[in-house]
């Protein structure tokens, strides 16, 4: 069994980038900008927040927090986006989910110009994703795909499963595990809280992409030996004897199931500093006019 640190490849990608932002520099190019709206004062956003304004420091970025109190009106916060998208400074931006529920995600979302879309949500990057064309990808499903990258792992002709059909893993996960490239090229099965044959699935599968956020949910009776098993959960479970008071916790019965895997990732230090860390390429990106012009 080979667990997979996703803590230390993203440290050597976020070198990789911290040297290609002072070559820019150096050639007199502007350094990439990433500005973040956060709306409110929940916990596990407040967390993220913080690790992306870290990272863009080690990777050389610059970086702006917007923060707004939970009673930001919907028409605010557009306004807000709207101006962040005529900003030359700014080369891309998140908004921070999930919003208030009187605030509608999917209009904030479509409002974000997707040139500067560095999450990769706009539907013209969803799109783009879908049909193999250049775009920012979601970072969860980018970074899984760069720690398959990393760790040479194969995913052609593989029967992958991916459990959860959310629009921020789920989907795109299984849309790029099929695209004609490394890593893809398997043969890829979505199943989710409607599915009746969930546990045989996964006994079939080669690669088992795991996104529900219900904590323990995979058991060891429901991985076939030598399988590779990614742990996109992370669930605030309450631990006394963790100084914060709960600990994070995936969707994989971590030790039970990893013995049986040929590669498994851990929780935490596994595809969670893989996704800051592809936020930060997308910036990159971004700051390059790479993929838009």
């Amino acid at each position: 069994m080979i667990l997979i640190d996703g803590k230390a490849v993203a440290e050597q990608i976020k070198k990789e980038i911290a040297a290609e932002v002072e070559s820019m520099v150096a050639n007199g190019e502007k350094r990439p900008h990433l500005a973040a709206i956060l709306v409110g004062h929940d916990g596990g956003s407040e967390t993220y927040v913080a690790s992306k304004v870290k990272a863009c420091e080690v990777c050389g970025f610059r970086s702006s927090l917007i923060r707004y109190e939970t009673d930001v009106t919907e028409d605010e916060l557009l306004s807000k986006v709207r101006e962040l998208n005529q900003d030359p400074e700014i080369d891309g931006f998140i908004v921070q989910l999930p919003l208030p529920k009187h605030i509608s995600e999917q209009k904030v979302i479509e409002t974000i110009d997707y040139r500067k879309d560095v999450d990769g949500f706009h539907p013209v990057n969803v799109g783009r994703m879908s049909i193999g064309l250049p775009c920012f990808i979601s970072a969860t499903p980018n970074g899984i795909l760069e720690l398959f990258r990393r760790y040479k792992i194969e995913t052609q002709g593989k029967k992958c499963v991916v459990l959860g059909r959310s629009n921020i893993v789920g989907k795109p996960m299984a849309a790029l595990m099929m695209q004609k490239a490394y890593p893809g090229d398997a043969t890829v099965t979505v199943c989710h809280s409607r599915s009746h044959n969930l546990v045989q699935e996964c006994r079939e599968a080669d690669i088992i992409i795991a996104a529900l956020g219900q904590p323990n949910f995979v058991k060891a009776d429901m991985v076939k030996e030598g399988a590779v098993v990614i742990d996109v959960g992370t669930t605030r479970v309450p631990d006394a004897t963790k100084k914060s008071g709960f600990k994070l916790t995936g969707d994989v019965k971590f030790d039970e199931v990893a013995p049986k895997c040929s590669y498994i990732t851990p929780v935490p230090g596994g595809v969670g500093p893989m996704t800051i860390v592809s936020l930060m390429r997308n910036t990159l990106l971004a700051g390059k006019k790479s993929i838009y012009k």
